[in-house]
C-alpha cells in the first residue's frame, strides 16, 4: 500500500511514542494529527514535526468522549477522511493494591481502557468510510501480570480484550483492527527520561516502524496481535 496522504490521528502524541509513529509515518507521505491534552504542548508538538500542511496538533483528553469526538471532526474537515487511528496515550501508577489510590485506579482505568474505547467510538464511521485501521498501543503488561501492577494490568489486560473483540466486530466493515502489545520501550511514560541508557530498549521508531509494516501488508492478512520486545535485556 502507498502511504501517501493517508491520514493518522494518533493519540498522546506529544512526545515518546506517539511522537516517534508520528514522525516514521510522516517520512512516508502520511498527514498525521497528534493530540494531547493541553492544546499548547500538541500545537509545539507538531510544529517541531512538520509544516501544517502534514501535521496538527489538537487538545483531546482521551478520557473524555466529547473530547475525541471534536478533533477526529477537526481531521474530517481539515483533509476530508481518516485511514489510521493510534489510541496510544496512557498513565501508570505502580503500587501494591492495598496502597494504590483509588484517583490513581480511575486515571488509568479512564484514561488507558477508556480512552482506546473513546478513541474508536469517535473515529469508527470515518473508517468505515476509509476501510481505515484502528490500533491499540497496549502492552506486555496486558497478558503479563506483576507485583504492584494490578491497576496498570487491569487496564491493559482490558485494553487487549476490548481491541481483539472489536477486530471481530469490525472486520466485516474492511477495518483492520490490530493491538500491539510492547515490553521495555525508551520513552517518557511515568515521568522516565530517556537517555543513552536506553539504548537496549525498543525505540519508539521501531514501534513506527511496525505500525508501517502493518498498514503495508497485504490487506487479506490481519495481524490482531503483536507482541514486541527488546531482543537482549541482558545489555541494560
Amino acid at each position: 500500500m502507498d502511504l501517501k496522504g493517508k491520514v493518522a490521528y494518533i493519540t498522546g502524541g506529544t512526545k515518546g511514542i506517539g511522537y516517534g509513529v508520528a514522525k516514521v509515518l510522516m517520512n512516508q507521505g502520511m498527514k498525521v494529527a497528534i493530540s494531547g491534552r493541553y492544546a499548547k504542548t500538541a500545537q509545539q508538538a507538531a510544529a517541531s514535526l512538520g509544516s501544517s500542511d502534514n501535521v496538527i496538533g489538537l487538545a483531546s483528553n482521551v478520557a473524555v468522549l466529547e473530547d475525541e469526538i471534536k478533533a477526529v471532526k477537526q481531521i474530517i474537515e481539515k483533509w476530508g477522511h481518516l485511514d489510521l487511528v493510534l489510541a496510544n496515550a496512557g498513565v501508570g501508577h505502580f503500587a501494591p493494591i492495598d496502597e494504590l489510590e483509588v484517583d490513581k485506579w480511575k486515571q488509568m482505568i479512564d484514561t488507558n481502557l477508556n480512552g482506546a474505547y473513546h478513541s474508536l467510538k469517535a473515529s469508527v464511521e470515518a473508517l468505515k468510510d476509509s476501510k481505515g485501521y484502528y490500533i491499540t498501543l497496549a502492552s506486555l503488561a496486558g497478558t503479563n501480570f506483576f507485583a504492584n501492577g494490578a491497576g496498570y494490568n487491569a487496564s491493559k489486560f482490558g485494553v487487549v480484550g476490548f481491541t481483539q473483540a472489536a477486530m471481530i466486530d469490525l472486520r466485516k466493515y474492511d477495518i483492520k483492527v490490530s493491538t500491539i502489545m510492547p515490553g521495555s520501550v525508551s520513552s517518557h511514560f511515568n515521568d522516565h527520561q530517556p537517555s543513552d541508557s536506553d539504548a537496549w530498549k525498543i525505540q519508539p521508531e521501531d514501534i513506527g516502524d511496525l505500525v508501517v509494516n502493518l498498514l503495508k501488508i497485504n490487506p487479506r492478512t490481519l495481524p490482531s496481535k503483536i507482541e514486541v520486545r527488546p531482543l537482549r535485556p541482558d545489555k541494560k
